[in-house]
């Protein structure tokens, strides 16, 4: 039999889990424990994210600490709480099981933070108790008796306000400890339930070969009914544990035993009774707290609206505005790496590879990194002040009605600037069907990447030098508000056809409102945009590099103008190819092959366009680009880029899924490529469809 826990063996660094409720400080505590000395991966096989950092202890030696995803309870809801669940059971193959763990607990909501804590202690595993954000408690006026905590549970017991540094030292002595006492937990399980729990426990450790304490902590958890919730690369139960666990809820089931309810309840029942001698109130609460009374403005049913708007209106502001000059520093800088390349090399294959494949399309996405940097800055901090909740819960009715619910808000925001940390962004939404169904709607927001090609369009759109900011600012907000309603709209029939269901009830915690921490918001910032780099640039590098060469082979015969060889190269081809398809919308083979080009990333549209029309700089000086198209001629001489082909082409690319990275993401997402090519076939077909309508409707019309 295996036994319960083994010390790690000098020769290795300790694992310590962090384990805590959602807006409990563990990630403060975490960033405050490892520095900088932190990777940002996945948990192989699922998207959930692994964060790992190094500490050290007194003694100088490492120690390995892994962030799992907050939860409220061991019995999963989530993906993300159910790798929390995995990894602490012991069922990851690729993440060994913890030596030890640091349970962070919120001290003004202890009662319902220990409801977590006393399932980890039946793990019968080395615990270390903070007990987080005291000073917060202190002005809720309460008392909490850290020592008697520590005498119940028989574990280290440590007070602490991560956010301003104090407990550290004291935490990182308990963590010093080469041998940690274990709990002194007991409590005793419901006699209605207690031989099931032995018969599972008895299974678990023969069938599965699970620990005994290990044992009897899954089996409760699998009487809770909600050990459903199951990701790849979870160990499944054995034939025998599964047997046992069925019949036993079938005879339950037919006796009207709650067993569930009976399990939950016999744990509040202990936790209730630890709390009533740990905490103690000094004075008597009058009048609402300062939280309730900036609820009663940010939630109202009107005020809590325009709260929003505003908030809403600073971010999509900071996000065009701040993010300018540094687009256009990486701009010149792209331009001037370009310019070194062309003087530094001989004319040839291999320097328009690097200038115009390589350079050119990773440059085309790290142009767009100031805005999604700015876009985490902001998120950052609406969720570290505590208004994100607040915002998700203003959102619930609206994304009610369209069968969603508020927690879909945060990864649509998110999509305004990139879909990819949209739809990562969707894991925390407990019903898989709503997280599917967010997953594919997210693309439809108008991100940052159809700025570029709305920006030319607009300005091909309306005759004159210059475009007038107000005319410029109207269309502009009409293509979001497009993307905005069409993602409503498909939200509402996925949700009554293909991924029917009820709206599911969103239940979520409204944190006390806090002072953020900027160290950790501009930490998260820079890890985030990190990831988007290596997951986006990594890939549109590649395909920027085959689309050159479908740009430049075949060679058109000697003597051929630069602006044919286009279409003697297999881009020309495709775009010749599709042209049947596209010319009922207005579009001919040329802007074919921006719309092909523009499947490795929305603002290829706008380089392409420039080789197209044999425009240099295109991406600095879309002037010169705007007088090309509107030179440029059908055959029989009729102008190409009328006014009404611009407001159709915006409208294509309002729609489309036009971006191979997010349909990359969508299918590590759902780990299936059934969705991602569904997502392809939905968005393109409406763009295609509306494109139509839009283009013969205009023309019938006499536009």
């Amino acid at each position: 039999m295996a036994p319960d826990f083994k010390s790690p063996s000098p020769a290795r660094a300790p694992v310590f889990a962090l384990v805590g409720n959602p807006n409990c400080g563990k990630s403060t505590l975490f960033n405050a424990l490892t520095g900088l000395k932190q990777k940002v991966g996945n948990y192989p096989g699922v998207t959930v994210e692994k964060k790992v950092g190094t500490a050290y202890s007194q003694h100088g030696h490492a120690l390995t600490l892994i962030d799992l995803p907050g939860t409220y309870s061991l019995a999963a809801r989530s993906p993300d709480e159910a790798v929390t669940r995995d990894v602490l059971l012991g069922r990851r193959a690729d993440t060994p099981q913890p030596d030890r763990i640091l349970c962070i607990v919120d001290a003004t909501n202890l009662e319902r933070n220990l409801y977590l804590v006393h399932q980890i202690l039946d793990l019968g595993r080395p615990v270390i108790l903070v007990v987080n954000m005291m000073d917060l408690a202190a002005q809720a006026g309460l008392e909490i008796r850290i020592g008697r905590l520590e005498q119940e549970l028989g574990i280290p017991v440590i007070a602490c306000e991560a956010a301003h540094g104090k407990g550290i030292i004291e935490l990182k002595l308990a963590m010093s400890r080469p041998d940690l006492p274990l709990s002194r937990h007991a409590w005793d399980v419901p006699a209605a339930i207690s031989s099931a729990v032995a018969e599972l426990q008895a299974s678990l450790v023969a069938s599965d070969l699970k620990a005994p304490l290990i044992a009897r902590a899954e089996a409760l958890l699998l009487l809770t009914d909600q050990d459903a919730m199951r990701v790849a690369g979870s160990t499944p139960l054995s034939a025998r544990t599964a047997e046992i666990l069925n019949a036993w809820k079938k005879r339950w089931e037919a006796e009207g035993t709650d067993w569930a309810g009976t399990l939950v309840n016999s744990r509040y029942d202990v936790i209730t009774r630890l709390c009533s001698e740990l905490v103690h109130r000094k004075k008597a609460v009058t009048g609402p707290s300062v939280s309730d009374r900036i609820d009663s403005f940010v939630t109202h049913p009107v005020w809590g609206w325009l709260a929003l708007g505003g908030v809403m209106t600073l971010l999509f502001l900071s996000i065009f505005i701040f993010a300018e000059h540094p687009m256009n520093f990486i701009d010149g800088q792209t331009a001037a790496l370009a310019d070194w390349v062309k003087g530094s090399m001989p004319e040839g294959e291999l320097r328009d590879l690097i200038t115009d494949g390589a350079i050119a399309g990773v440059g085309g996405v790290v142009i767009f990194l100031p805005q999604i940097l700015i876009l985490f800055f902001f998120i950052g901090l609406l969720e570290s002040t505590g208004y994100m909740a607040r915002a998700a819960f203003i959102m619930d009715r609206l994304m009610g009605s369209v069968g969603l619910n508020g927690k879909s808000f945060i990864p649509l925001l998110s999509s305004y600037a990139c879909a990819i940390p949209g739809i990562m962004a969707t894991r925390t939404i407990e019903d898989k069907k709503d997280r599917l169904v967010t997953i594919l709607i997210a693309p439809l927001m108008s991100c940052s990447a159809r700025l570029p090609v709305y920006l030319l369009m607009i300005a091909a759109l309306i005759p004159g030098e210059s475009v007038p900011l107000l005319t410029k600012v109207g269309i502009m907000l009409l293509m979001y508000a497009l993307g905005t309603f069409g993602a409503f709209g498909f939200a509402w029939l996925f949700k009554r056809t293909l991924l029917k269901g009820e709206p599911s009830m969103m239940i979520m915690e409204l944190p006390p409102y806090r002072l953020p921490k900027l160290r950790d918001i501009a930490l998260q910032m820079l890890e985030r945009g990190w990831m988007f780099l290596k997951r986006a640039g990594t890939m549109i590098l590649g395909i920027s590099i085959v689309l050159w060469f479908l740009a430049t082979y075949p060679k058109a015969p000697e003597g051929t103008p630069p602006d044919q060889q286009m279409a003697h190269s297999f881009a020309g081809m495709a775009g010749h190819a599709i042209e049947p398809v596209i010319k009922p919308i207005g579009f001919n083979w040329e802007i074919g092959i921006g719309v092909i080009s523009s499947l490795a990333a929305r603002e290829v549209f706008v380089s392409t366009m420039g080789i197209v029309f044999n425009v240099e700089d295109a991406q600095e000086n879309t002037e010169p680009l705007r007088v090309a198209l509107l030179s440029a001629k059908w055959p029989d001489g009729r102008p190409l880029f009328t006014p009404l082909v611009c407001f159709t082409l915006m409208i294509f690319y309002v729609f489309a899924m036009q971006c191979l990275a997010t349909l990359a993401v969508v299918k590590r997402e759902t780990n299936s490529w059934k969705w991602p090519a569904f997502q392809l076939f939905y968005m393109t077909g409406t763009a295609w469809v509306l494109s139509f309508i839009v283009y013969q409707g205009g023309r019938a019309l006499g536009f």
